[in-house]
Parts: C-alpha cells; sequence; structure tokens
C-alpha cells in the first residue's frame, strides 16, 4: 500500500540515535499504529514491547532477530518480523526507508 487514508499523523518526529533514525508515528480509525521512517548507515539495537512487521521500502540492512545466530539481509520491498517483549539488532548499509506496524 503505497498510500493511507482517513488516518491521524502525529506531527513530532521520533527520533533516535542522535537522529540517525527518524520516524513519523502514523494512527488508524481502528486503533492500529504504524511509523514512517528513514534510517541512516550504522549500528543499532531497538527493543519492542509489541510484535512488529517492519517493511523495508528502499535500502538495504542486515537483522539479527532474538534467538538467531546468523545475520538477514532485507532489501527494499522486503519485510521482516519481530516478536513482541524483544530486542534485535540492525546493521543499515544504506539510507533506509521503512515502514514499522505494531501488532497487539
Amino acid at each position: 500500500m503505497s498510500e493511507f487514508k482517513n488516518v491521524t499523523v502525529i506531527r513530532e518526529a521520533n527520533a533516535y540515535f542522535d537522529g540517525k533514525v527518524t520516524s513519523r508515528t502514523v494512527l488508524f480509525p481502528d486503533g492500529s499504529k504504524k511509523t514512517l521512517g528513514i534510517m541512516l548507515p550504522g549500528e543499532y539495537e531497538f527493543g519492542t514491547a509489541d510484535k512488529e512487521i517492519m517493511e523495508i521500502l528502499a535500502g538495504e540492512l542486515d537483522v539479527l532477530l532474538p534467538g538467531a545466530d546468523n545475520w538477514i539481509t532485507v532489501k527494499g520491498g522486503e519485510e521482516f518480523e519481530v516478536p513482541a517483549q524483544s530486542k534485535f539488532n540492525l546493521k543499515v548499509r544504506v539510507l533506509t526507508d521503512y515502514c514499522c506496524s505494531y501488532i497487539k
């Protein structure tokens, strides 16, 4: 889906890692939430309370999912899932555009 209709966008940015990762929150009428953002090249560790589906819209990164021994390369047009109550690591190779869906 390239467009979201009838949503609320939170104006203030979410900024992490000294601004190297930023996003905006999008709220849907059904109560669901997504973030749309950009990640600059670097290595990052994130924690999540909810299950996440991370869609990579453009760019490339490597992800180390909870409990995994091997990094997985994810490119534009691909996605990965992160279980709730976990941490995951990213090695962002190039400027990466993403959409993250939070599943309650």
